[in-house]
């Protein structure tokens, strides 16, 4: 990658914590060269936590997120959708849009299309149309077009259906001790909502990720049309 070129990625998640576990090491690489990161979360994903009320998790996820968007040196930003119920309309696909006219992020990382979580194939379907209105010039909004050039899907245990990883990103250590400091700030990712190890299997999966592709940990993804296997430091 240039140096002199910096980018700007634009992570967009159904849920505050779906990009940050799944693309947070990468972002986290970004960063710390200088780069910008942004999280669009479309909700906060309130409605996972067995003891607390929808209202009160609501809070609680957006304060998560600042802190791990702090962490690893990013921007967030969240849409006022509620968890299971993220609709696929224009209305949201042109708030989408806006955001991206507005950051005019390089790189647009999202969810891979085939989920167990209709939320996050609503927001593959989503992120698909305001990339394309987001580009064109003919649509007339407040801010001027913007085309993001580069489209990835993360690498997700709850978006694996025909999920092949084609973009393998090299994971250097600096960045991965930080994203892990990072994840640790979500509560469900610590396994206090569902017992589920968010934060071992996905560590985990940076060393099955890479070892295959000679990394010693990687962070995987998908692109549109499915483009070529490759290893590489940087997503170009």
């Amino acid at each position: 990658m240039s140096e002199e070129k910096k980018q700007h990625i634009l992570a967009i998640g159904a849920h505050a914590g779906d990009l940050d576990l799944t693309a947070g090491a990468v972002i986290a690489k970004y960063t710390q060269e200088g780069h910008k990161a942004t999280f669009l979360h479309l909700t906060p994903g309130e409605k996972g936590h067995p003891r607390l009320s929808p209202e009160e998790y609501r809070k609680q996820k957006i304060e998560e997120a600042h802190r791990f968007a702090d962490i690893v040196g990013a921007d967030v930003r969240f849409l006022n959708y509620s968890d299971a119920d993220l609709p696929v309309d224009e209305k949201v696909k042109y708030e989408v849009a806006d955001v991206i006219r507005e950051v005019k992020p390089d790189i647009i990382i999202t969810h891979w299309r085939e989920s167990m979580h209709k939320d996050h194939a609503n927001c593959h379907l989503i992120v698909q149309d305001a990339h394309f209105y987001a580009a064109l010039k003919t649509i007339e909004r407040e801010l001027p077009a913007h085309f993001a050039r580069k489209l990835y899907y993360a690498d997700n245990w709850e978006d694996p259906y025909d999920f092949d990883p084609e973009v393998f990103i090299d994971i250097p250590e600096e960045a991965y001790e930080l994203w892990v400091k990072a994840m640790h700030e979500y509560a469900y990712a610590r396994g206090e909502t569902s017992g589920f190890p968010f934060i071992e299997y996905y560590k985990a999966l940076t060393i099955v990720r890479g070892a295959p592709v000679g990394f010693k940990r990687a962070q995987a993804f998908m692109v549109p049309r499915g483009g070529l296997r490759k290893r590489q430091q940087w997503l170009e």
